[in-house]
């Protein structure tokens, strides 16, 4: 999956995207085995970040990112973007805020691209919060690894 992502990760840099990864590749890259088949990012929900972000989601080739407008996506929760990779785009998440979450980001190097995502204990909160079975399993496979 995060080959297939190599484009966007560049873009985003290129564009000054604030961004976190959260969700399924979150917690594959802390350590989950599981398979996820979508990047979900949490973003500076923020006039200039939506529109940094729709101008790097062009760039790296989600046609889909012209069919909305900077404001249109900062008024939804979460925005899907399904080209060649799928992307979720969230405003907002339970359990975290972004301004504290990019605070305590992490940055993973990977294959000659940088990214960033949520710290493990924001992973957790998040994750608890949501509180979807699968999210729930991810807490506790996450929280074996600190004992």
């Amino acid at each position: 999956m995060l080959n297939q992502l190599r484009g966007v990760f560049s873009s985003f840099r290129k564009h000054k995207v604030k961004y976190v990864v959260i969700g399924g590749i979150a917690s594959v890259l802390h350590g989950v085995p599981r398979a996820t088949f979508d990047l979900d990012i949490l973003i500076e929900a923020t006039d200039i970040n939506a529109k940094r972000l729709l101008e790097a989601l062009l760039e790296a080739g989600l046609g889909t990112a012209s069919l909305i407008t900077a404001k249109g996506l900062l008024a939804h929760e979460i925005t899907i973007f399904k080209d060649r990779v799928r992307v979720d785009v969230q405003t907002d998440t339970p359990g975290v805020k972004f301004g504290d979450v990019w605070e305590k980001r992490k940055t993973i190097h990977y294959q000659g691209q940088e990214f960033y995502i949520l710290s493990k204990e924001d992973l957790i909160a998040s994750k608890r919060a949501a509180g979807r079975e699968v999210d729930l399993e991810d807490v506790r496979l996450l929280e074996l690894d600190n004992e």
